[in-house]
């Protein structure tokens, strides 16, 4: 595991194994219509445009249906006009046609998050502020939608509940009802070896017995870029090298006032629980 996530080599093997399996175990239709030994070659066409990503898990469904990975001509994160060519894959008729889907709907979704992803990069360019994913993902698929979110440039963030402490709303109130206090929760946290104690605040209030219980970030939720500012000056002013995150109704037409307002970080759950997906083809032709 790095960095909570497991070897793309890994993940990407695993989902290729699910997708192949939940089409069954025969393809019916390409047994009435594709000849014996007929071959193929399939291009992957780009017809959106956009930022690539997912190029390592359509490779893993390739090889799972028996064909060799494709010959791509692009990586991960390249941004391309629409109407672009990513690569090609041959190999037997019958296993092109049986990986096509499968492929194609790990490419669409990985490509559709790392393009939104982009534009909100782009949106807060030249500025100090780190676009961030969330753990909003599909289920069995996060490290997919995390890494298309990093190939769109966003920078890592919470990947699992192990290693880092994110004392949200409910656990607040966890905490009162229960009559132990925030620095109590994250004294102890820091002595079992967590790597980040970070703090959802939605007053000053607590902005401020989060600074005092030795938060290292503190997430503003839902508040305005104004408010942003306002807290992030308190805490800075307790704290001077506290970090400040914006979470909570970030959209594009917003997010630079977060980022000019102060946050060092954004955090955005549509990113990957709202996914558009690119419209990615594969063209096949056979012999």
């Amino acid at each position: 595991m790095t960095d909570g996530l497991p070897p793309v080599e890994e993940d990407a093997g695993r989902l290729a194994r699910i997708a192949l399996e939940e089409d069954g175990p025969r393809d019916v239709t390409t047994a009435v219509t594709v000849a014996f030994g007929q071959q193929g070659t399939g291009r992957f066409e780009f017809r959106t445009g956009g930022v690539v990503a997912g190029l390592a898990y359509a490779d893993a469904v390739a090889r799972a249906a028996g064909l060799d990975a494709p010959a791509w001509q692009v990586r991960d994160g390249a941004r391309l006009a629409p109407g672009s060519e990513l690569g090609s894959v041959t190999g037997p008729l019958a296993a092109l046609l049986r990986a096509e889907r499968p492929m194609l709907n790990l490419l669409q979704r990985a490509t559709g998050i790392a393009t939104a992803t982009r534009a909100y990069v782009d949106a807060v360019s030249g500025t100090r502020c780190r676009v961030l994913h969330t753990r909003k993902t599909a289920p069995g698929l996060r490290a997919l939608d995390i890494r298309a979110a990093l190939a769109g440039g966003a920078a890592l963030h919470r990947t699992d509940l192990a290693r880092t402490v994110m004392v949200k709303d409910n656990h607040w109130r966890a905490l009162e009802a229960s009559g132990r206090s925030l620095e109590d929760a994250l004294a102890a946290a820091n002595a079992a070896g967590a790597i980040g104690l970070q703090v959802e605040v939605e007053s000053a209030r607590q902005l401020e017995t989060a600074c005092r219980a030795g938060a290292g970030r503190l997430l503003i939720d839902n508040q305005s870029p104004a408010t942003l500012r306002a807290w992030a000056e308190r805490a800075r002013a307790l704290v001077p090298r506290i970090e400040i995150e914006a979470t909570g109704g970030i959209t594009l037409a917003n997010v630079r006032a977060y980022a000019e307002a102060g946050a060092d970080f954004v955090s955005i759950g549509a990113l990957t629980h709202s996914v558009t997906a690119a419209d990615i083809s594969l063209e096949i032709e056979s012999a």
